[in-house]
């Protein structure tokens, strides 16, 4: 499995675009049901501050990237982050219904 975790500070102007953006990708992750993914987005307390954790089983093709939603969040997040996110693969080592 493969675990990242994906950290992006937006424009404070941003945050109603991109919490209604989110809203449409999680919409069509809950229609379109993929397997092999689990995905979670948190908003920090300083309230433009997001962190993603995307797990992806082993043996699957990301299923974000056939999405049109994702693609249209991947696009808007050029003008909505105030600077580059940071990603880092985790190695999980201990999960209780999470990962």
């Amino acid at each position: 499995m493969k675990v990242l975790m994906i950290r992006a500070r937006v424009k404070a102007t941003a945050v109603t675009e991109i919490e209604a953006a989110g809203k449409r990708l999680f919409a069509a992750l809950e229609l379109a049901q993929p397997q092999g993914i689990r995905y979670a987005t948190c908003r920090l307390p300083d309230g433009v501050t997001y962190v993603n954790l995307i797990a992806i089983d082993d043996g699957v093709d990301n299923p974000l990237l056939a999405l049109p939603e994702a693609r249209a969040f991947e696009e808007g997040l050029k003008n909505w982050r105030a600077e580059p996110p940071t990603s880092e693969q985790l190695t999980v080592f201990g999960s209780y219904r999470f990962f």
